[in-house]
């Protein structure tokens, strides 16, 4: 009988091997939870796996990556917010110690969210994509006042890939609320694919300093898709 105002939610690592089960999993979790505490669909929050373990030079697949996509799914669901923690981990420390800026971002959602306060509470959520010639232009929610390479210099982070799912590093560039991603080593792109690892170095936010949720255009099998 507990009244309760919320939830926060932070975890994510044990389920790295079956991200694409997280997918239901997760999203049963909140439902059930809701059915039984018998007082609608209140607010909950969590936190998307941060950074993790040593940085890869080339594109490839990655756990991580699958079970934050899944976690990003769950914002499908009504009075559902996510803190990015993707520039808050360490390579070595599963635990990363820097905690004041991810309750932070948590207040953040909940002050937007659920409190009603103007403020800006989430970085950039991939919205779609568009194939005009060689290059892929993406649009995003939550651009609020602009996108930046947060740092300055290029963006960081992108690959792209064609037909045959060979993913390489590809340049890329904020043209308004937009970013355009390119590769010569591709002349007919069909996806895009954003600090898709493990422990990506990437770079793109908005004006008000909260990063972009990594991401992937395609829906190609991975690394957990038939641990389900």
């Amino acid at each position: 009988p507990y009244g309760i105002r919320g939830v926060i939610w932070y975890q994510g690592e044990s389920n790295a091997g079956r991200a694409y089960q997280y997918r239901s999993l997760f999203a049963g979790m909140i439902r059930d939870w809701r059915r039984h505490w018998g007082q609608g669909d209140f607010p909950f929050l969590f936190v998307q796996l941060p950074n993790f373990m040593q940085r890869k030079a080339e594109p490839g697949e990655s756990a991580w990556a699958e079970l934050r996509e899944a976690q990003l799914m769950a914002l499908s669901l009504p009075k559902t917010g996510m803190a990015v923690t993707i520039d808050l981990g360490e390579a070595d420390d599963i635990h990363p110690r820097n905690k004041r800026d991810v309750g932070h971002r948590l207040a953040l959602v909940a002050l937007g969210m659920v409190y009603g306060r103007d403020v800006v509470y989430s970085g950039p959520i991939y919205q779609s994509m568009s194939i005009e010639g060689s290059k892929v232009r993406l649009r995003f929610r939550h651009v609020d006042g602009g996108l930046v390479a947060k740092g300055g210099g290029p963006l960081r982070g992108f690959a792209i890939a064609g037909k045959d799912r060979r993913f390489v590093w590809a340049e890329a560039r904020i043209e308004g609320e937009t970013v355009v991603v390119w590769s010569e080593k591709v002349s007919h792109p069909v996806a895009v694919r954003y600090a898709w690892a493990d422990n990506p170095d990437c770079n793109l936010y908005n004006r008000a300093g909260l990063p972009a949720s990594p991401f992937r255009t395609d829906d190609w099998p991975g690394v957990t898709f038939d641990r389900r």
